[in-house]
Order: C-alpha cells, then sequence, then structure tokens
C-alpha cells in the first residue's frame, strides 16, 4: 500500500515539474509576437549614362531677335517721283522751236544706299514751233511733243538734314512727232532746213506723196543733269531739276532741256 503511494507520489511530481517546464517555454498570450525580420532591401539598379548627344541630334540654338531683326537703313529702297515745269531748247532745235513749252517728268529710283542708286524716268515736252518755223513750213499751224525713256545711275549728295542734291547721267530713246495744220507746199520743191530737221524730206526734195506734213522720229541718245531737294516735315522733298537731253538720227538732232518742279518720296 505504501508502495503504491510512493509510486503515485513520484509520478505526480514529474507531472508538475514537467508541466512547470512545458509552461515556461510557451509565450505569454498578452505579449505581441515578435516582429519578423526585415526584408532585405532590393538592391538600386546600377545608374546608366545617358547617350551623348551629338550636334545633329541637338536643336539649333534659338536665333537672338537682332538677327532676327531687318538691318535698319536711313534711305529707301525705292522712290519715286513726280513734276513739271517748262523746256528750254538748245541746238538746232533752239532755230525752229521756241522756249517756254510744257513739260512733265514721272520717274522711279532703286536705290543702292543714300548716295547711290538707278533711276527710270519718261519725260514729255511740248516743243511749239517758231513763227519763223511755220512760215517756212508754209503752215498755219502746228503741233510738234518730244517722248523720252532715261535709265541714269543717280548719286545723292546729302547736306544737311534738310537739303541735299543729286546729279544724274546716262542713255536715253526719244521719240519727236509732230503734224503741221496744212501746208502751201509744193510737192516735189527741195526741202528747206525746218523740213530737213521736221524729218519728212528723205531725200533732197518735199515728198510728192504729201506726208510731209506728218513728222515722226525716233532717237538714241544721252542725258544728264541734276537737282536740289528740301525736305518736308511729312517726309516728302520737294526737289528743283534741270537736265539735258540729246538724240540723234542720220544727223538730225533733238535737244530739249526740261526744268522741273516736282515731288518725290
Amino acid at each position: 500500500m505504501i508502495g503504491k503511494f510512493v509510486t503515485a507520489s513520484v509520478l505526480m511530481l514529474l507531472t508538475i515539474v514537467l508541466g512547470a517546464q512545458a509552461f515556461a517555454q510557451t509565450t505569454p498570450s498578452d505579449q505581441p509576437p515578435a516582429s519578423p525580420p526585415a526584408a532585405a532591401q532590393p538592391s538600386s539598379p546600377p545608374q546608366t549614362t545617358a547617350p551623348q548627344q551629338t550636334p545633329s541630334d541637338q536643336e539649333p540654338a534659338e536665333e537672338t531677335s537682332s538677327s532676327r531683326r531687318k538691318k535698319i537703313h536711313d534711305y529707301k529702297n525705292w522712290s519715286y517721283n513726280v513734276g513739271a515745269g517748262a523746256n528750254v531748247d538748245s541746238g538746232t532745235t533752239r532755230t525752229y522751236v521756241r522756249g517756254g513749252g510744257v513739260d512733265a517728268t514721272a520717274g522711279v529710283a532703286r536705290n543702292a544706299s543714300k548716295y547711290f542708286g538707278l533711276r527710270g524716268d519718261f519725260i514729255f515736252a511740248d516743243l511749239p514751233l517758231r513763227d519763223s518755223s511755220l512760215r517756212l513750213a508754209q503752215a498755219t499751224g502746228a503741233s510738234s511733243y518730244f517722248f523720252g525713256v532715261t535709265l541714269d545711275p543717280i548719286i545723292n549728295v546729302p547736306v544737311t538734314k534738310l537739303w541735299g542734291g543729286y546729279i544724274l547721267f546716262g542713255p536715253g530713246f526719244y521719240h519727236r512727232s509732230g503734224s503741221l495744220d496744212s501746208s502751201t507746199a509744193v510737192p516735189g520743191s527741195s526741202c528747206n532746213g525746218f523740213f530737213t530737221w521736221w524729218g519728212s524730206c528723205p531725200n533732197v526734195s518735199i515728198p510728192l506723196s504729201g506726208s510731209f506734213v506728218n513728222s515722226s522720229q525716233n532717237d538714241f541718245g544721252y542725258n544728264f543733269g541734276g537737282g536740289i531737294t528740301r525736305k518736308m516735315p511729312s517726309g516728302v522733298e520737294i526737289y528743283a531739276e534741270y537736265r539735258f537731253t540729246h538724240g540723234s538720227n542720220s544727223g538730225i538732232t533733238t535737244d530739249v532741256r526740261p526744268i522741273t518742279l516736282g515731288v518725290r518720296w
């Protein structure tokens, strides 16, 4: 009996000891579980160097405003002129034409700088015949005109901000025409000086056809002249111009000297 009691006591004691050890090894319920170990951070990928752009891949540099801005100059690329006045004849023309006939001019110039340019003009001049010429023509009246086209280099000479001048010279093409009201000259008679200058006497005698009452002649020649300019507050210039024109064809000459007042802009 005592042996069974001892044996039971030993078994109970072992049970208590083993239970206490198991209880000590278990985690208390009121404590939070240990945090898991931090995951290993992924290593950063190796940095790659961006490919260097070649000059052809780069965008063109922005132009500066000064390069885009048009170059400012103190002259006009194009200028225009119109004027009117009277002509003074010279040479053989003066013998048969009285001075004071009206003239008119219109032109345009292409300027390379404030000093140099190229100017083209159309010129008209009335060539009224003298009374002595009408007597030689045996006519009661007549009309006579001059047309010219010139192309001249022009040299501008600024003097002050308001005053200036210019000279021009170059070739010209001229056309002179006229008509007698009537004529009592006898066809076939010898030509006098007027009919020779008139241009209707191809030989030594007046044409039998009666066409001598009309005249038409084309001349090639030259011209030169100059002018004075005055700039107005509006920017328009007033000019006074004198020009000498000379044309010739088969020894027959036409000389006109227009004096013109006008404006250019």
